[in-house]
C-alpha cells in the first residue's frame, strides 16, 4: 500500500507540472476589439496646412478692423454688468451687432 502511494505521489507531481507548463504555454485569451473605420475626411494630408493669404488681402485694413473689434468686444462685459443689475445699456445690441459684421466680413477676408 505504501508502494503505490509512493507512486502516485510523482506521478501526480509531474501531471502538475506537466498541466502548469501547458498553462503557461498556451497562449492567454487577447481582446480583439474592432478596427476603427477609415477617416471620411476627403483632404489629403499634405492640404492640412492652410495656404498663405492671398494678396488680395489689405492688411492694414484687417488690422484696423482687429483693433476695432476688440475695442468694441473690451466693453461688453461691463454693458452685461449693467443687465444684471436691470439697466440695458442704449447701445450694446448695436455694439454685438458690429462686432457680429466686422467678425464675418474678417472671417471672410482671411478664408480663401
Amino acid at each position: 500500500m505504501k508502494k503505490s502511494a509512493a507512486l502516485s505521489l510523482p506521478f501526480m507531481l509531474g501531471l502538475f507540472v506537466l498541466g502548469l507548463f501547458v498553462a503557461l504555454a498556451t497562449p492567454q485569451s487577447t481582446h480583439h476589439y474592432p478596427t476603427p473605420p477609415e477617416t471620411m475626411d476627403t483632404t489629403p494630408a499634405d492640404k492640412e496646412q492652410q495656404p498663405a493669404i492671398s494678396p488680395r488681402v489689405n492688411l492694414e485694413q484687417l488690422q484696423r478692423e482687429a483693433d476695432d473689434l476688440a475695442r468694441t468686444a473690451q466693453t461688453i462685459p461691463t454693458d452685461v454688468a449693467s443687465v444684471r443689475k436691470g439697466m440695458l445699456p442704449k447701445d450694446v445690441i448695436e455694439k454685438l451687432k458690429q462686432i457680429e459684421k466686422l467678425s464675418k466680413r474678417m472671417r471672410t477676408e482671411l478664408n480663401p
